[in-house]
């Protein structure tokens, strides 16, 4: 396996991301935090994912999020 130290979401997948922030912060937080329709509108882990994997910039914002959020 490719190994990657530097990397801190390494092994994270995208789905447990948006669950641990839904966790701790609700939907209508994480709307307000990232104002992604996804998030807001109708919000589900599903149509996040599917959102996220094709929209790089707000991928990007998510996993900020993330890193902020377990520190």
């Amino acid at each position: 396996m490719n190994e990657q130290p530097n990397n801190p979401l390494h092994g994270i997948t995208l789905e447990k991301i948006i669950n641990t922030l839904v966790e701790h912060y609700g939907w209508e937080e994480l709307g307000q935090l990232i104002n992604i329709r996804c998030f807001n509108l109708d919000p589900s882990v599903k149509s996040s994912l599917k959102f996220l994997r094709k929209t790089q910039w707000a991928r990007t914002k998510v996993e900020k999020l993330y890193l902020k959020t377990i520190k």
